[in-house]
């Protein structure tokens, strides 16, 4: 029954591409228009038929981490991609319909993250084994979107590029007080001590993100301008010059972005800039896959810029540019997931053939919701009032990104 009822609902579901499905029986059909490259799927019990219907999203992800869905080749790349064309140009089957509505109901639920569950959130995902984060992100642990100035940028390149675009849209000066929320690892942070002269306070709820970034900052000589505390952005107190967020926005939630950026005006002095640097969707506002929130970000979300610049305005700040990156983090996990790949017999010899596939699956999810979806990245500059930063974006050009002015073609 549960095949039957599964093949009914591909047949609406699909409707471009290729897609060859063989059921647990042996039984194997086809789905789309024939077009493009072919891709296999391989459904190995009843249980997981069963969910792929109920929960195809969810169901996916927990096929493949556990081998119970298999892809021939392994071609996570094809498959994904051809999900993302799913339901395109045509109404989606009315069960799926009605699991949409139902999970944009319950969003502000899932995304109701006062600090204690912040803190539990955050440990789920980078208080893993700091060896894992080695497997894959360049030698400064950026783990957010690189700046491609280059389509030939290596990642260690566009990485210190997206920090060096950052950092001009700060215009820090030597001794401004800066506040960087969600420091991760302490790179942006140690840079802008370093290379800006700037006094940072770093805040992040990660126990062994804390810990790596004081030592770096202790072994860089930077220990007395660059100083990591654990603790939510929240209870943070007192006045800066600058104030940056890379990475984190994303795990806020809706509920709490009144008093996210009703903080950022309280902290930031009157003549001071913010730059805030998050995964934003080129689309109305949706809710977060159930397979990522399970497994990877719980109490995630990537908003909608109408969900974003409404409650800027409330708060009385004033966006002062807004740039929109596309292809930048495609490429970006694309190089990650290249690195993953080249060291997954020491990935496994950490976790698990299990993990594994589930981080795969992440990378490469990821990647394509940027490369065929509609995730891009924000970048919002914002001051209280006018005259602080320039008026034009010519004082950009002098960033030191490698690429030479003119040259940044993937936006």
């Amino acid at each position: 029954m549960w095949s039957h009822l599964l093949d009914r609902f591909l047949r609406a579901l699909v409707q471009k591409g290729s897609l060859a499905v063989t059921y647990p029986d042996g039984t194997c059909r086809n789905y789309g228009d024939g077009s493009g490259s072919a891709v296999g799927l391989r459904l190995h019990d009843e249980t997981i038929v069963r969910q792929m219907l109920l929960k195809p999203e969810l169901a996916a992800g927990e096929g493949y981490m556990e081998g119970r869905l298999t892809l021939d080749g392994d071609d996570l790349h094809g498959f994904l991609s051809l999900v993302k064309t799913m339901g395109k140009g045509s109404r989606p089957p009315r069960l799926l319909r009605a699991i949409k509505r139902l999970r944009k109901l319950l969003k502000r639920v899932a995304q109701h993250n006062p600090a204690a569950r912040s803190r539990r959130n955050v440990a789920h995902h980078y208080d893993l084994s700091g060896a894992l984060y080695d497997l894959f992100l360049d030698e400064d642990r950026q783990y957010s979107c690189a700046y491609y100035a280059r389509p030939d940028m290596t990642l260690e390149e566009a990485q210190a590029a997206k920090k060096a675009h950052i950092a001009a849209k700060l215009l820090t000066r030597p001794g401004m007080r800066v506040l960087d929320i969600g420091c991760g690892w302490g790179g942006m942070g140690l840079m802008l001590a370093g290379q800006h002269g700037a006094e940072v306070t770093g805040v992040t709820l990660s126990e062994e993100q804390h810990k790596m970034a004081n030592a770096r900052a202790k072994k860089a000589g930077l220990a007395d301008r660059a100083r990591f505390e654990l603790t939510d952005y929240r209870d943070v107190e007192g006045q800066f010059d600058r104030i940056v967020s890379v990475g984190m926005f994303e795990h806020v939630g809706v509920p709490h972005y009144h008093s996210y950026f009703e903080k950022i005006r309280e902290l930031l002095s009157e003549d001071g800039v913010a730059v805030i640097h998050t995964i934003g969707r080129s689309a109305p506002p949706s809710s977060t896959n159930p397979w990522i929130a399970k497994y990877i970000f719980p109490g995630g979300y990537v908003p909608a810029l109408s969900e974003v610049a409404p409650v800027i305005e409330r708060e009385g700040l004033m966006i002062t540019d807004l740039e929109v990156w596309r292809l930048h983090y495609a490429d970006t996990l694309r190089h990650w997931l290249g690195r993953f790949d080249a060291n997954i017999d020491k990935a496994r010899a950490l976790y698990d053939e299990k993990f594994c596939r589930m981080w795969r699956f992440y990378l490469v999810a990821s990647e394509m919701s940027f490369r065929d979806g509609h995730h891009v990245v924000f970048q919002f500059q914002l001051t209280k009032r006018h005259g602080v930063v320039p008026v034009t974006r010519d004082y950009l050009c002098g960033e030191d990104v490698g690429a030479g002015n003119g040259n940044r073609t993937r936006n």
